[in-house]
């Protein structure tokens, strides 16, 4: 059959005129030149310009356009129309869906908002929802790179009844034109041509030909056919004569025939569809065996029958017999001559076939080519450029050989889609990048499948492994190379080829044989009879730039001459939406002409990009994480998508929509019957239609009653999206269908089990995905059934869905509602069907079985059984048969592989050879039975969800219960009721009403408790410190809370408040008692009042009182119980007093006090009198000794003996304390200085006491008003040991520094000079320091030990800070030890150190002794009364001075002496130069001798005796005052600043002080070439001396340090300068530390001169003489 089209071929989306009719050779003719093949069928060019597939196929992601401008399109609040009325007169008459606005707070969950909405909106199916405007998410699809494939669609073929027309004209024309008969138009009756599908449609709806000729219900059937004004009886003949010749021997031909390739059909599907409408020709079940006489199938009588009808002429026969014709005979076909159809083009010779009269090109094929589709499931992958395959026009058709289609067998199992798919590699591609990234697609991918009629698509219904019949070909087989009756291939010249399908059969193996080639085309039963199968074929690849020019063209050129012209504009009127809906609507129901439109469908987001925002790619957007973002709102926390474990493409990840005018999508519900919402991203308008769920039923009805023959052969047609039925149709049918229009920014709301519909009105871009709030969960379950009625493989696994929710931890009640019933639906089904295979099971062969649990792991029981809940492939769980999953229990097949579940485990032939029995009992291990979890396990997982559900019920309950037990419960009771209500997440009956009431209960409870536990809380919370002081509104309202709560009479009218209320706790039993209690003691404590006291009176009042105290209420007896027991404790404590040995004055002021308060009368009772006598007594007392104490000569004597007087009086105990302290110092500090004074004078110095020891204790008596005895000599002996010091001092130059400085200093010194005086120290030629050096060779030693050249400079130490080099000796200085400063130093300096030239002086911060002077100091040791610290110190120090010049003494001879030792004689010097104690001798020697052999200076050096420190005096107390205020009289100085002037009388033999400090015998140190400065600057106190490398003084006047010429200075005791020395060696130094600072001590001696008062001021400052 091929239809007419224009020379050329049709553009894609063009619209034709065509009537499709067989060609005479049954072949559609190629171009010339082509050859045809053996599976006839030429090579189809691409179609549009693009590539539908192949190697050379460049990826859609790889492809770069021109970027669509996004200006150019309407997009909301940019173009887009807004608040648009609804439509008043819609097309067919229907009603609009609801729009529905909410507001930006209701927009915000959207989950949440389409629930409040469902109970209104589900009644229409579909609902509109404009977001608020504050909502405007970007559009984030880069048009650049976007490109996608699109499918074709005829219009007219999608439309159900113009589709089964179509392919009822094409079987019939096959039928004749087998027959040698051609069908090339309709007959013509009343010059129309007749209709014959309508026509046979009519005769059938009257019970067929026979009964219409019998009822002569020609004329009736003429006038539903629209013929009118034509005699009936010349009508009735022509319709009855055009039915007898071209329908009645086909319908015939069907009568027979038609039973058997259902049965085939439903062989190849594995058994009928269980919901098929149509009357299913297998009468058993599968569970038979295969037919063992093929020639008994009603297939083979049909072909018996067929052909023994047709030897007889078709014009003889009688209406009402079977045709009988020749092969070789043949009805005449009306015009015999042939004719040419109207618009067609003149005939293209093939040289396949010789062209005949009437030769047609195919339809939609650009140039004639013709395409070839893939008839059935035993097809095979085409080669040599392609195969035929029978299309849904019934128009061969190649594809490219790229397309790498695999064969179907019968036992392949494969996936299903969601809706059909074209084919391409591209596609492929994203499918396999969804996997990658963890997503499965509802489109569940395998190995692609053989195409359908029409399309490239995958089969709309997969095989289910059944019989062996039909045959199932090879891999590498290709159609026709074997008999599809024997299956072999032998004599192959004599295999017969089907024209449509390329099936092949052995002439022999027909029934009845065909011997020779036919004449005419010859097609196999199945084709003639047709399978229904349909789809959409490929398209382009567009960018979306590119299918928007495609689109608006198309629609331009389709319009161009159909508007009428509007003479106002001068223009045709412009195109409204209702002629959109109004021609589109007629182009689906035209059966002679088609429109061809492009539609980009499914387009998968994970691989294409999704127009929202992503987190992956638009972290930073807002929109990326909006809940109303289609990639979001899947997993919104109320959708049950969150409990699937991976991403489902179409489902849970979004899929994309590119329309163009008449683009649609047809009648489907969502998969699993699941919400989805659809979002218009810009565009024009997309029309929708929807049926509610409740009118699904019907709606399925409908489409059944309006297209029976689709769906005999299709069952499962509503799930390939791929038929249209008009809403007035269905509006016909009883089925309420509603209309929206959706328009950019918009969404598109569709509820479960609601089929819908649609179009596009032009250029759009939509987004669509699934949801499943938890009120979808019944309606997923039901579309699960529905699936596995028709053998279709879900996208999910429901029940692993429902598992998954029970398994999370934080499932709350209203989770638990909805899942509670879903999981007792699954564990009924469950349970069961494992019962029935149980019990199919065990009825083969009895026995215990190990599944059931009556028999161990070792029964008899063949079957192996595991329970396993590892998570494995979903493709291991999908049943063989019925493709749903088997996830909670599965059949293994280990010889086929097969996993079957449990309904069909054992029934189905997994493995044909092996009996039903053996597959059931588990026979030969070869199949094994899995669990997921035990049934005990799962009742106990449910029974978990359903107590969680029933929660709230159970807690009513309770709270019934508890009210009914009595009329007072117990408010704990009632608490923990309320407390287990709070907690749950549910709205509760009563709940409120038990609150309100356990407060008020709770209100007395805590009352009760306070009067029964109260402990004055509320004063002290009001008092209690850190928090401010309370306000006095607050301390009365304290009190009046606490008046309150002590009136006995609120305790009686609180508990029968209890009453009233009608509750009972242990609060108020106890308050009870409390009432109870306190009655009773008022009534004992009237008793012990009465009664006379005794001597255990005080313990029986003192219990009683506590008892009635314990009540914390105001009783009067309380208070006439607490006054007794007083004045019976102060009797008792005045008795305990006259015993007590030492009373203190304070207890007998307490006693005479509360005997007064208690009112015992003053003189008259005679305890008080013994009281104030014994006071006046300890008064006296008091007084006496504060007296003796307060004079500046303590008595002792007296104070001793007042101290035992204290024994027997009440006094103070601070005063007796003061009185003992100074009685124990007196003695301790005699004891102490009679025993230092007696040690002093041990002939043994060793055993002295030291000098600290004494000047300790001496500093200890400070606090004595008096000195004991002895003190006196030992002060004497004091100051002649700090004299021995003094002469210390002197010889280092430190004659002003404070005493204890004089160590400290000789241990610096010894320090040094253990570096200086080191005899291991050699001489050795100059070497440059470390530094300075080059690295040493290899294997060169470095320790230098022996060699002295790792020490420098006078002062022997190593290499330190900056160094400088003499140019005439080369020894390297430190220049810290002669004090340059690194700046003043450059490096073309010439430097002469003091070694060579003794005119470079070297600075010196003390004065060095001689050694001979310290060695007659260190011979006054024996006559000193102590031992000097200074002793080892002092001794270090002449030892190594003394060994030294022993040494050194080799060296000091004259007459030895020569230039020679010049380098010797220079180290040497350069020690003794360093030394801080003077060698004069040998000083002066190496000197001399340097100047003999090495003269720099002119002049001889002088010799030297002394050596004195190069430091500046320190300026005075007053000096440092006058530099701060910048004045240099000290009369100028402020009055509170000046210091006294004293005057001390001369002692006889006093010697006048100097006027002025000495001046130095050496010269100045300064460097030679450099000004000197005089002493009498006041840089003295800087450490450096005032030179070029360091000039920065302290202080900075002029005023020359002087203190009075005639100032005459007496000798101050030493000991009151001495500042406090280590720790304390004696008792005594604690008590009598004295508290004084130095600055008071000393204020009045800041103007004295001399040596004594430098000391006094240095104590004051600290330890700064020691530099």
């Amino acid at each position: 059959m091929v239809d007419f089209i224009p020379p050329g071929g049709p553009p894609t989306g063009a619209t034709m005129t065509t009537f499709r009719v067989a060609a005479d050779n049954g072949m559609l003719e190629g171009p010339p030149g082509a050859p045809k093949s053996r599976t006839g069928g030429v090579a189809m060019p691409a179609i549009n310009g693009a590539q539908l597939s192949g190697t050379g196929t460049i990826p859609l992601s790889a492809r770069k356009a021109t970027p669509l401008d996004l200006a150019t399109v309407e997009r909301r609040q940019h173009g887009a129309p807004k608040n648009q009325p609804p439509k008043q007169n819609r097309l067919f008459g229907l009603r609009e869906a609801p729009t529905y606005r909410p507001t930006a707070e209701q927009f915000k969950d959207p989950v949440q908002y389409i629930q409040s909405i469902r109970e209104e909106a589900q009644k229409y199916g579909i609902v509109k929802l404009v977001p608020p405007d504050s909502w405007n998410p970007p559009f984030a699809i880069d048009t650049e790179r976007f490109h996608f494939r699109t499918r074709r669609q005829e219009l007219n073929s999608v439309e159900g009844g113009t589709r089964a027309n179509l392919n009822y004209l094409d079987q019939l024309a096959k039928f004749h034109k087998q027959h040698g008969h051609s069908l090339t138009r309709f007959p013509s009756v009343d010059k129309r041509p007749l209709d014959l599908y309508k026509l046979k449609k009519a005769v059938e709806k009257r019970g067929g030909f026979e009964r219409v000729c019998k009822g002569k219900k020609w004329a009736e059937i003429g006038r539903d056919l629209g013929y009118s004004g034509k005699i009936m009886s010349s009508l009735s003949t022509s319709l009855k004569n055009s039915y007898q010749k071209w329908l009645h021997p086909y319908e015939e031909y069907l009568r027979v025939v038609k039973p058997g390739v259902q049965q085939m059909l439903e062989f190849e599907h594995g058994g009928p569809f269980t919901p098929s409408p149509a009357h299913s020709p297998m009468k058993k079940s599968l569970q038979g065996t295969p037919i063992s006489h093929p020639t008994d199938s009603p297939a083979m009588r049909a072909s018996v029958a067929l052909n023994m009808s047709l030897q007889a002429d078709s014009a003889a026969a009688a209406p009402t017999d079977l045709p009988r014709p020749a092969m070789q005979a043949g009805f005449t076909p009306v015009n015999t001559t042939g004719f040419t159809a109207v618009n067609a083009h003149p005939p293209q010779a093939s040289t396949a076939q010789p062209a005949t009269t009437s030769s047609f090109a195919a339809i939609n094929v650009p140039n004639g080519v013709h395409r070839e589709v893939l008839e059935s499931r035993t097809s095979t992958p085409m080669r040599n450029g392609g195969s035929p395959m029978l299309s849904a026009d019934n128009t061969p058709d190649l594809r490219p050989a790229t397309i790498g289609l695999t064969p179907l067998s019968n036992g392949h199992q494969f996936h299903q889609l969601k809706r059909p798919l074209s084919q391409d590699p591209e596609s492929s591609a994203n499918d396999d990048a969804d996997e990658a990234s963890g997503r499965r697609s509802k489109r569940l991918k395998k190995d692609a499948a053989p195409t359908v009629a029409g399309s490239h698509m995958t089969q709309p219904r997969q095989s289910t492994p059944g019989r062996s019949f039909p045959r199932v070909r090879a891999a590498d087989e290709r159609p026709g190379d074997r008999c599809e009756t024997c299956g072999t291939d032998s004599d192959p010249s004599n295999i017969l080829l089907c024209d449509s399908c390329d099936a092949g059969y052995h002439g022999d193996c027909l029934d009845p044989p065909i011997r020779d080639i036919p004449a005419y085309d010859w097609h196999c039963p199945r084709c003639l009879v047709g399978t229904g199968e349909f789809g959409f074929e490929e398209g382009g690849v567009y960018s979306l730039k590119q299918f928007q020019e495609r689109a608006q063209h198309f629609k331009q050129s389709h319009f161009a001459n159909k508007m009428p012209f509007d003479p106002i504009t001068n223009a045709p009127k412009p195109v409204t939406e209702d002629d959109v809906e109004r021609e589109f609507w007629h182009s689906v129901g035209n059966v002679t002409e088609t429109v061809e439109v492009e539609y980009g469908a499914d387009i998968h987001s994970t691989t294409h990009g999704s127009g929202f925002p992503t987190i992956e790619k638009n972290p930073r957007d807002p929109y990326s994480t909006d809940p109303w973002n289609l990639n979001i709102l899947p997993y919104a926390p109320d959708s049950l998508f969150r409990h699937i474990k991976s991403d489902i493409s179409g489902m849970t990840v979004p899929w994309l929509y590119v329309g163009m005018v008449f683009s649609t999508f047809c009648w489907h519900a969502e998969d699993h019957y699941t919400y989805s919402a659809n979002y218009q991203h810009f565009g024009a308008t997309k029309t929708w239609y929807g049926v509610p769920a409740e009118d699904t039923d019907k709606f399925e009805q409908a489409m059944r009653e309006a297209v029976p023959e689709l769906f005999e052969s299709q069952p499962d047609l509503l799930f390939q999206l791929v038929t249209l039925l008009t809403p007035e149709q269905l509006l016909k049918a009883g089925v309420r269908v509603y209309a929206l229009d959706q328009r950019a920014g918009e969404f598109v709301i569709t509820f479960p089990q609601a089929y819908h519909a649609g179009f596009n009105h032009g250029f759009n871009l939509n987004e669509a995905v699934n949801f499943a709030p938890s009120d979808w969960e019944p309606f997923g379950e039901h579309g699960v059934q529905r699936l596995q009625d028709y053998r279709r493989q879900p996208c999910f696994s429901h029940d692993e869905l429902l598992l998954a929710a029970a398994l999370r931890k934080d499932t709350t009640i209203k989770t638990a509602k909805w899942l509670g019933p879903a999981m007792e639906r699954m564990r009924d089904r469950e349970l069961r069907i494992r019962a029935d295979f149980l019990e199919k099971h065990k009825a083969f062969r009895e026995h215990t079985c190990k599944v059931d649990g009556s028999a161990d792991a070792h029964a008899l029981c063949q079957l192996d059984f595991l329970i396993d809940d590892t998570d494995i492939h979903e493709d291991e769980l999908i049943c063989t048969f019925c493709k749903s999953y088997g996830y909670l229990s599965r059949f293994y097949c280990r010889k086929t592989k097969k996993v079957l579940c449990l309904q069909h485990a054992g029934w189905f032939e997994c493995c044909p050879e092996m009996p039903e029995a053996e597959r059931y009992s588990g026979a030969q291990g070869q199949h094994m039975l899995v669990y997921r979890t035990t049934e005990d396990a799962l009742r106990a997982l449910v029974q978990k969800i359903v107590d969680k559900a029933g929660m709230p019920e159970a807690w009513e309950l309770k709270m019934e219960t508890l009210l009914a037990e009595g009329p007072r419960p117990q408010l704990k009771s009632l608490r923990a009721l309320l407390n287990e209500g709070e907690k749950i997440d549910w709205e509760l009956n009563g709940l409120q009403d038990l609150k309100d009431f356990v407060e008020k209960c709770q209100e007395v409870a805590e009352e009760a408790v306070l009067y029964t536990t109260r402990k004055q809380q509320a004063r002290r919370k009001a008092e209690r410190p850190g928090r401010g002081r309370p306000s006095k509104s607050a301390i009365a309202e304290a009190d009046e809370k606490e008046r309150e709560y002590r009136n006995a009479d609120n305790i009686q009218k609180l508990l029968n408040q209890a009453r009233d209320l009608g509750f009972d706790s242990p609060e108020i039993a106890t308050l009870r008692e409390r009432a109870e209690s306190i009655a009773e003691f008022q009534t004992r404590a009237r008793t012990a009042l009465g009664n006379r006291a005794t001597e255990d009176s005080v313990a029986r009042v003192d219990e009683l009182l506590e008892e009635g105290k314990g009540f914390n209420v105001d009783l009067p007896e309380l208070e006439t119980l607490d006054k007794v027991l007083q004045q019976l404790r102060w009797l008792q404590e005045v008795k305990e007093f006259k015993l007590k040995l030492a009373p203190t004055l304070e207890e007998v002021h307490e006693l005479i006090k509360v005997g007064l308060e208690l009112g015992f009368p003053k003189l008259l009772h005679p305890d008080m009198r013994v009281l104030e006598e014994r006071r006046d007594l300890g008064e006296f007392w008091e007084t006496k000794a504060k007296e003796l104490m307060a004079v500046e000569n303590v008595h002792y004597q007296q104070l001793d003996a007042l101290s035992k007087q204290a024994t027997s009086l009440p006094v103070t105990p601070e005063t007796r304390a003061a009185v003992d302290a100074i009685l124990k110092k007196q003695r301790d500090a005699q004891e102490l200085i009679m025993s230092l004074y007696e040690r002093s004078k041990n002939p043994d110095f060793s055993k002295r006491p030291k000098y600290l020891e004494v000047r300790n204790a001496i500093e200890g008596l400070n606090v004595l008003n008096s000195k004991p005895a002895g003190t006196i000599d030992l002060e004497k002996e004091q100051k002649r040991h700090e004299d021995w010091m003094r002469r210390g001092k002197k010889l280092f130059g430190k004659a002003n520094a404070p005493l204890h400085i004089l160590h400290a200093h000789m241990k610096q010194v010894d320090e040094r000079n253990r570096s200086c005086f080191d005899l291991s120290d050699q001489p050795r030629m100059p070497v440059e320091p470390a530094s300075r050096e080059q690295s040493p060779a290899e294997g060169e030693e470095v320790d230098g030990s022996g060699s002295s050249r790792d020490v420098f400079c006078i002062c022997r130490k190593p290499e330190a800070g900056m160094m400088i080099e003499c140019e005439l000796c080369h020894e390297w200085y430190h220049g810290k030890c002669l004090k340059i400063a690194r700046g003043k130093v450059k490096e073309d300096d010439k430097y002469t150190c003091p070694i060579c030239d003794y005119r470079v002086k070297i600075p010196r911060d003390a004065t060095r002794p001689k050694l001979e002077d310290l060695q007659l100091w260190q011979d006054e040791l024996p006559s000193l009364p102590f031992q000097p610290e200074e002793e080892e110190t002092l001794e270090s120090l002449i030892e190594h001075g003394t060994k030294f010049r022993e040494y050194v003494a080799q060296y000091i001879n004259p007459l030895m002496s020569s230039p020679d030792e010049l380098t010797t004689q220079r180290f040497y010097l350069r020690k003794l130069e360093g030394a801080e104690i003077l060698l004069s001798n040998e000083i002066n020697f190496f000197r001399q001798e340097l100047h003999k052999w090495a003269p720099v200076a002119p002049s001889p050096p002088p010799i030297l005796e002394v050596s004195l420190s190069t430091r500046k005096p320190r300026p005075t107390k007053q000096q440092k005052l006058m530099n701060q205020l910048g004045i240099t009289n000290p009369d100028d100085l402020p009055q509170h600043l000046r210091t006294k002037t004293h005057h001390f009388k001369r002692k006889e033999g006093d010697v006048p002080k100097p006027t002025g400090l000495q001046v130095a015998t050496e010269q100045s140190h300064t460097p030679p070439g450099e000004p000197r400065r005089g002493y009498g600057d006041n840089d003295y106190f800087d450490s450096a001396p005032a030179s070029t490398y360091n000039n920065s003084p302290t202080f900075a006047t002029n005023a020359p340090l002087s203190f009075g010429g005639g100032s005459s200075i007496a000798p101050i005791d030493p000991g009151l300068f001495e500042s406090s020395g280590p720790g304390p060696t004696s008792p005594m130094q604690d008590p009598f530390k004295s508290s004084g600072s130095g600055h008071e001590m000393f204020g009045e001696a800041m103007e004295m001169g001399g040596g004594q008062a430098e000391e006094a001021l240095a104590v004051t400052e600290g330890n700064s003489y020691v530099d």
